[in-house]
């Protein structure tokens, strides 16, 4: 997604999952990130979404969709330690 020439948030889905939703920061807070989670269980079939646990901002914006985590992974899927929430609605 782009402001004019300005990048400002960009979202990446794989196996029916959100794996990554990032937004510039200037932008947090004006409906963006919600539209991109929108769009992904619209029309791209998303069923779930990985959330990084030390991600506290990240955890509570899907919490506020009415996400609920299901799974937690100890590391991240190149079995790094980064915990991973797997949630859904």
């Amino acid at each position: 997604m782009q402001d004019g020439p300005r990048p400002v948030g960009f979202m990446g889905v794989q196996e029916r999952k959100i794996e990554m939703l990032f937004l510039h920061p200037d932008y947090f807070r004006k409906g963006l990130g919600k539209i991109f989670v929108e769009l992904a269980f619209r029309d791209l079939n998303v069923e779930y979404v990985d959330v990084n646990e030390q991600n506290p901002d990240a955890v509570k914006f899907y919490e506020r969709m009415g996400f609920r985590t299901f799974h937690r992974d100890a590391t991240d899927d190149q079995g790094n330690p980064f915990p991973i929430l797997r949630m859904k609605k």
